[in-house]
């Protein structure tokens, strides 16, 4: 929750501050692009890496790499240096990335009960999103408040350096694995399971495709400052909304335990995302936009929740780092690729084209994806 809370108020300066620089939404889609080269280029060497090494001292070097990226954006945003440095510092944090996603993720079943773990997941993401919904918020308020993004910059890299001396204390034994040598076989072993594993392959298939193209986080600084007129607070509840909606998703789903039709839920999960991203915009009010990001949100959560489950609990240990890199990458694609695509139709055809476009393009992916796979689409029990 720690965090996750710095890195999403810093999604919110990141965007208000290139904007505000540049007023391009060019350059906002260049945010995603410069952060996603790294997982695209190294996602097969970081699978390797937190395979073999121990996945704790990973993720701490990570998060620790990340923070002094955090605080490069700082220094330059109180300088008021150069544009191409603040790109550098969002490469860095994107190679940062690169490595904490997949020893995250395959640290998680280690020290979790595998009989619990889906459970476990939802709570874990009810943490993750209550860090997302208040993160944005907060700061769009330091923005407003300071009239400058270099505070919230320096609450980043605050925030990654306590996550890494508290997860110092996690209680973790690594298990050495057989060093075999470094070879193409073993770097792409992840690949080949996830492609033999249809249900596996076709869950992350449909969560990259979807976010890729019916993400509009990305274009929200346009929205709040151009469409909406609702400033740089407006920002950060616009940013924060979706995860009000995960949230609220993530604890009904801890609750309610296990689904009994996941194929048939992420699929319709999917979908219905689409259709709350067509609405958001096509809509010219703030209560109206908020509410279909709130519902994207949750439609959102079920589907990372079934997900993650899958990949984790269907993947053996040994190859977690590998599968979980390659997923790290899938999300990656949706996330920092999506950003650019949105930016790119954005510039050309305008920020409302590009959103009900791309809500459009998301159900059509799910409708393919419902049709290609009848293993997803039949997947029972979580």
């Amino acid at each position: 929750m720690v965090m996750i809370l710095g890195l999403q108020m810093q999604k919110v300066a990141i965007g208000w501050e290139i904007y505000e620089r540049t007023g391009s939404a060019m350059h906002l889609g260049y945010v995603g692009l410069v952060q996603y080269l790294p997982q695209l280029v190294l996602f097969v060497i970081t699978g390797h890496v937190t395979d073999r090494y121990n996945r704790k001292f990973v993720l701490m070097a990570a998060l620790s790499f990340n923070a002094l990226a955090a605080i490069g954006l700082a220094l330059n945003s109180f300088k008021g240096g150069s544009i191409f440095l603040l790109y550098a510092c969002l490469l860095a944090a994107g190679t940062a990335k690169a490595f904490w996603m997949p020893a995250r993720a395959a640290f998680l079943p280690r020290i979790v009960p595998m009989n619990i773990f889906s459970n476990a997941v939802t709570w874990n993401t009810s943490g993750f999103e209550i860090a997302t919904m208040t993160g944005p918020a907060l700061g769009g308020l330091l923005i407003a408040t300071f009239e400058s993004p270099t505070l919230v910059y320096a609450v980043n890299a605050l925030a990654g350096i306590i996550y890494v001396v508290l997860i110092s204390r996690v209680i973790y034994k690594h298990e050495t694995q057989a060093h075999s040598p470094i070879s193409l076989r073993s770097l792409s072993a992840g690949f080949r399971f996830v492609r033999k594993s249809n249900v596996v392959l076709s869950a992350m298939m449909l969560d990259m495709f979807g976010v890729m193209l019916g993400g509009a986080t990305a274009l929200m600084p346009i929205f709040a400052k151009d469409i909406l007129h609702v400033g740089a607070t407006g920002l950060g509840w616009l940013m924060a909304a979706p995860a009000v909606g995960a949230c609220t998703m993530a604890v009904l789903q801890a609750h309610h335990g296990p689904m009994k039709h996941a194929g048939r839920a992420v699929l319709l999960a999917v979908t219905t995302f689409g259709l709350a991203t067509i609405v958001f915009g096509l809509s010219q009010t703030f209560w109206l936009s908020l509410a279909m990001l709130v519902l994207l949100g949750a439609c959102d959560n079920i589907s990372v929740v079934i997900r993650v489950t899958l990949v984790q609990v269907m993947t053996p240990d040994e190859m977690r780092g590998r599968v979980s890199a390659l997923n790290s990458l899938f999300i990656g694609t949706s996330n920092e690729l999506g950003a650019v695509e949105s930016g790119m139709v954005a510039g050309l055809l305008g920020p409302v084209f590009s959103v009900v476009s791309g809500g459009v393009g998301t159900i059509l992916v799910a409708a393919v994806i419902a049709y290609l796979s009848p293993q997803l689409r039949n997947y029972g029990k979580l």
